[in-house]
């Protein structure tokens, strides 16, 4: 499917393809293009991951950059941030350390909407550079939950269906509002 990476922008919840479980895809000129253009969306957006289903492409593809600061570090071991965007081509998550942890997370999908979600706090990535060359990754801290958060756009999964009750609970008028004005 040819696709025009300037044409690309943001998909807002209730936006169908953000339900639908993504299509492997294959490394090349165009996928290199579209990642280009996923990160400068995911930066315009002061986001630190965007999925190709937030683009409304059915794609497992994402991009992260989770920028260090006093708290993240792309030296620690394992890292907690990333020196630079980074994409990642059919990944799935091979391995996860430590009990979940709850911390707030938001989505460039769903503006406005921010709650609390469990994850472990430590998980390990395989997935495909843009050459198409296999690697794996671990990572812990918010760039393991940006990674999850990323691969959950690829299964389908937001995190309204992740959310503790009491996030939900809190953001139910939030949320139905993003129903309704998709109606519209």
């Amino acid at each position: 499917m040819a696709v025009d990476p300037s044409m690309l922008r943001i998909d807002v919840y209730p936006t169908e393809v953000l339900r639908r479980k993504a299509d492997p895809v294959d490394p090349g000129p165009e996928l290199r293009a579209v990642a280009e253009r996923m990160v400068q969306l995911m930066h315009s957006a002061d986001g630190i991951g965007l999925a190709a289903p937030q683009v409304g492409l059915s794609w497992r593809l994402f991009v992260a950059h989770v920028p260090e600061d006093e708290q993240r570090s792309a030296d620690a071991e394992p890292p907690s941030a990333s020196a630079a965007p980074e994409v990642f081509v059919n990944p799935e998550i091979v391995g996860h350390d430590g009990l979940p942890e709850a911390s707030e997370e938001g989505c460039l999908s769903l503006p406005g909407i921010h709650g609390d979600v469990y994850r472990p706090p430590i998980v390990t990535v395989r997935a495909q550079d843009l050459a198409g060359k296999t690697f794996e990754r671990t990572a812990s801290g918010l760039l393991a939950r940006c990674w999850q958060h990323e691969i959950d756009h690829l299964d389908g999964v937001l995190i309204i269906d992740k959310m503790t009750q009491m996030s939900r609970l809190k953001n139910r008028s939030a949320i139905r509002q993003l129903e309704r004005s998709r109606r519209r």
